[in-house]
């Protein structure tokens, strides 16, 4: 187990990128045990929906690793002396995974119909390493549907992959993959937001100097005004008084 900093209630990892890598790279060689062990990647907005909902707390608390995704995470555990080592990106971490070199049976779940059979064939020309064994997009709703769910359980199964990448959004993909983990006949699943659209080329991530200092929110909301703008106008109003109460937990 790796060391945690506790910041928002979230009991995130103290870990690097190259020490995310080479933890899941070891999991995905062990024998599949008896539940999938899954990495969620919180930014500012899960943060926030962290505080209200007891259902994300809960898919929080079972995951093997909690990773910062956003910068501002990283920011406000410097300011409470919480320090943790640097941003580790769910964006990143399945390509680097991949990069890494090693073989890999990789399952993509999510995105739109045919977005995740455009990452695959970008996926094995770009890491030969890696074999995807299977994809599947799940109708709108599935979740609330048995035998959709018993149909996505079934495939993952047949497919026997090393590496699940969820590609749900947030909070569905967490709660989700809580739900049915133990059910799962993979290795090791990482929540990871929009990740399969970036790797099928369908959408675009910020410019590398907007991730470096923290601007991607800028970009994402700039690309998608009317689903992202309520979002972040609402995180920017209560994620910094999360943080003051953090500084008056730890120091008062």
């Amino acid at each position: 187990m790796t060391e945690t900093t506790n910041l928002f209630g979230m009991h995130i990892s103290r870990i690097t990128m190259p020490a995310a890598i080479e933890c899941i790279q070891h999991w995905c060689a062990e024998p599949r045990g008896e539940s999938c062990r899954y990495v969620v990647t919180p930014n500012v907005d899960h943060a926030v929906m962290y505080q209200h909902r007891v259902e994300l707390r809960n898919a929080y608390d079972d995951a093997s690793l909690v990773l910062a995704d956003g910068l501002p995470l990283v920011i406000a555990s410097r300011l409470v002396r919480q320090s943790l080592p640097q941003r580790v990106a769910g964006s990143d971490l399945a390509p680097q995974l991949f990069a890494a070199g090693k073989p890999l049976k990789v399952f993509l779940l999510g995105a739109a119909p045919g977005v995740a059979d455009a990452a695959t064939l970008r996926i094995e020309r770009r890491w030969p390493n890696v074999q995807v064994v299977g994809t599947y997009s799940p109708p709108l709703g599935f979740e609330q549907d048995a035998a959709e769910n018993e149909r996505i359980l079934a495939a993952v199964a047949a497919a026997a992959p090393d590496l699940l990448v969820i590609g749900l959004g947030a909070p569905k993909q967490e709660l989700w993959v809580h739900r049915y983990h133990s059910q799962l006949a993979a290795k090791v699943a990482i929540c990871a937001g929009a990740t399969i659209d970036f790797l099928a080329g369908h959408r675009r991530r910020s410019p590398v100097w907007m991730r470096r200092v923290g601007l991607e929110w800028l970009y994402r909301v700039a690309s998608e005004p009317r689903r992202l703008a309520g979002r972040y106008a609402r995180d920017a109003w209560e994620f910094p008084p999360l943080v003051w109460r953090e500084w008056r937990r730890l120091y008062s």
